[in-house]
């Protein structure tokens, strides 16, 4: 795995203790691995995938390769395992700064169904990946080459042969990386054939072919240090180099938050001032007096405050959200601060894992808090429903998703003891930390504060026109959110599921903070619109109405898959939407409960501000 190691600077000094804790439950050793003259350095083959299906790794032993007669496995950590990583050692001698030409790695016979196996794994685009000193090592298994229309070729060969390049600085190896620049592949028939006379062809043993596999190995000194070596990993990879600044996602989201915020702040208020110059001048009476009369949102002020149906979900929903906030905001932070390696999703799935169990008393604390405020008896059932409100989703479709990597034999399939750990760190973290935190947030609640006392009989909500239904709420409430972040959605899912590495952890979080602010603006217009039409049902509608994000993002990594990118197969696809949709879920989760917080928030303020007793 590739993690630079260099000396924590002063301003990171606070985040050595939380950096050490992450280090040690998701991170692999990176120590200085120090060599003398000779010394064996450990090449060990990782996993092999077509290149434009990144969640779809197999193990490099699953193809007819060269391999000891008994496998041994190298220990990994909770991200690699995550990153679909199973190393195990290699036939590969590798003498430190000892340079070899041409050496025999093994020979092979393979059967025509073998033959057939490589062929088909070259024209998938099939990359390996090995693994030196922590340092990944990339290469395509083989080369395809297409040309013409009339005549139209399909070559198909084999690298039979690899180059090993190790930069070292005194007794550590810096960098490595493999070439087959000056190889010639060896040509592969369609039906299992060889083409005569091909490099490292032998001949034909038993019906068999027996291909001679080689390896060269040259050092070169560099100038860095090892505490420097990062650098040198970040430079050169294999696959595309980090994304620039994008300013047209900048300027795109800025134009729109600047846009919806004067909306807001400006003709709204104004048009409150009128409403507040309205009421106020009437002779002042009671809060609670029905008869008290204009229209508008005031005459509703005995209803609006009315607590909704399905309670306790409601508080759960608003509960996880919050979770989702804290989580996304200290991912986000501690990527910006440089805390955990980025360019390996494990490292960053697994830290996501870690913290998700450790805010889970974020969401026991802000479910059962509020949903006692509201009057809730069954706090018991609502911890529970917290608990299970994202955890449930996310095992059914890990449990899909995991089979088909299963059945498919890819990497990706979680082993048994990986299984049990992630189960055993929901069960005696996440669930307790949840309870402990509701129980915290029952006996903290307070009032509810409502500025106006609710009358038990519900008044007659007037016919509403069709422009205030909730399906066209939504589509408003969710599309300007999606479009504050369509853009810069689109790197997001170019890093995810492509292969591109997203380093710009500022900007993403200015961004994060414009789609909130967008999603809390555009919550307030429309909550706004519903009290003027006397329709006091503001408090499910105003979790939809930003929370329909989701749908919007969802719909959008729908295009993407067919689109934007290059992913095919049962698995990636199973992989690609069963995901897409939990990442969907969580936007509405969170512009969700944004959203009804700044509605709370707004109607609060606006009923506190009529001169009612």
């Amino acid at each position: 795995m590739q993690v630079a190691v260099g000396n924590v600077s002063a301003g990171r000094q606070k985040m050595v203790c939380l950096n050490w804790v992450l280090f040690l439950l998701v991170l692999p050793s990176s120590w200085a691995v120090s060599y003398k003259h000779g010394d064996n350095v450990t090449l060990y083959v990782n996993k092999v995938g077509p290149y434009h299906n990144p969640q779809e790794t197999y193990h490099y032993y699953t193809l007819p390769v060269c391999r000891p007669d008994e496998v041994h496995h190298k220990s990994l950590s909770l991200g690699e395992v995550l990153d679909g990583d199973r190393m195990a050692q290699s036939l590969y001698h590798i003498g430190f700064r000892e340079n070899v030409e041409k050496k025999t790695l093994c020979q092979l016979t393979l059967s025509e169904k073998q033959v057939d196996q490589l062929r088909e794994a070259i024209e998938e685009l099939y990359y390996f990946e090995f693994v030196v000193d922590e340092i990944p090592i990339w290469g395509f298994v083989g080369y395809m080459e297409e040309s013409g229309f009339l005549p139209h070729s399909h070559k198909v060969g084999l690298w039979t042969h690899l180059d090993f390049n190790i930069e070292y600085n005194g007794d550590s190896v810096i960098f490595a990386n493999v070439s087959v620049k000056d190889v010639k592949p060896m040509p592969l028939e369609e039906g299992g054939g060889l083409v005569a006379g091909g490099v490292g062809v032998g001949g034909a043993v038993g019906g068999g072919i027996t291909i001679t596999h080689t390896y060269s190995v040259h050092w070169f000194e560099s100038p860095l240090p090892y505490a420097r070596r990062g650098e040198r990993l970040r430079d050169h990879s294999f696959f595309p180099k980090t994304l620039e600044i994008h300013w047209l996602s900048i300027i795109n989201s800025l134009v729109l938050v600047v846009l919806l915020l004067g909306f807001v702040i400006i003709i709204l208020m104004r048009v409150l001032k009128n409403d507040f110059a309205r009421y106020n001048v009437e002779e002042e009476g009671r809060c609670d007096d029905p008869d008290q009369g204009d229209n508008g949102w005031k005459i509703i002020h005995t209803d609006v405050f009315r607590f909704p149906p399905y309670k306790s979900l409601l508080c759960a929903v608003l509960g996880v959200g919050a979770q989702f906030l804290t989580l996304a905001t200290a991912i986000i932070v501690m990527a910006l601060l440089g805390m955990f390696n980025v360019h390996r999703h494990g490292a960053i799935n697994s830290a996501a894992i870690v913290l998700y169990a450790l805010t889970s008393c974020v969401s026991g604390y802000v479910s059962c808090g509020f949903y006692t405020q509201i009057h809730g008896e069954r706090w018991v059932w609502n911890i529970i429903l917290t608990s299970s409100l994202f955890s449930a989703p996310l095992f059914l479709t890990w449990s899909v998703v995991n089979s088909v990597h299963w059945w498919s034999g890819s990497t990706q399939a979680l082993p048994a003891s990986t299984v049990l750990l992630l189960l055993g760190a929901w069960i005696l973290v996440g669930f307790p930390l949840t309870v402990i935190g509701g129980i915290v947030g029952k006996n903290r609640a307070g009032s509810f504060q409502a500025p106006c006392r609710t009358r038990n009989i519900a008044r007659q909500i007037p016919t509403q026109p069709w422009y205030k239904h909730a399906t066209v709420h939504m589509a408003i409430g969710g599309f300007l959110p999606f479009s504050a972040i369509s853009v810069e959605l689109y790197y997001i899912f170019a890093t995810v599921w492509g292969r591109e590495h997203y380093t710009l952890y500022g900007i993403l979080l200015c961004v994060f903070a414009i789609l909130l602010s967008v999603g809390a603006c555009i919550s307030v217009a429309l909550t706004y619109f519903l009290l003027s039409g006397e329709d006091y049902r503001w408090w499910w509608r105003s979790v939809l109405s930003a929370g329909s994000t989701g749908l919007f993002i969802f719909v959008y990594s729908v295009f993407y898959y067919r689109n934007r990118s290059s992913m095919s197969g049962l698995v990636q696809s199973a992989e690609f939407f069963g995901y897409s949709l939990l990442t969907a879920l969580v936007f509405s989760l969170m512009l969700g409960t944004v959203s009804f917080w700044a509605s709370l928030t707004f109607i609060r303020y606006i009923y506190r501000s009529l001169k009612m007793d």
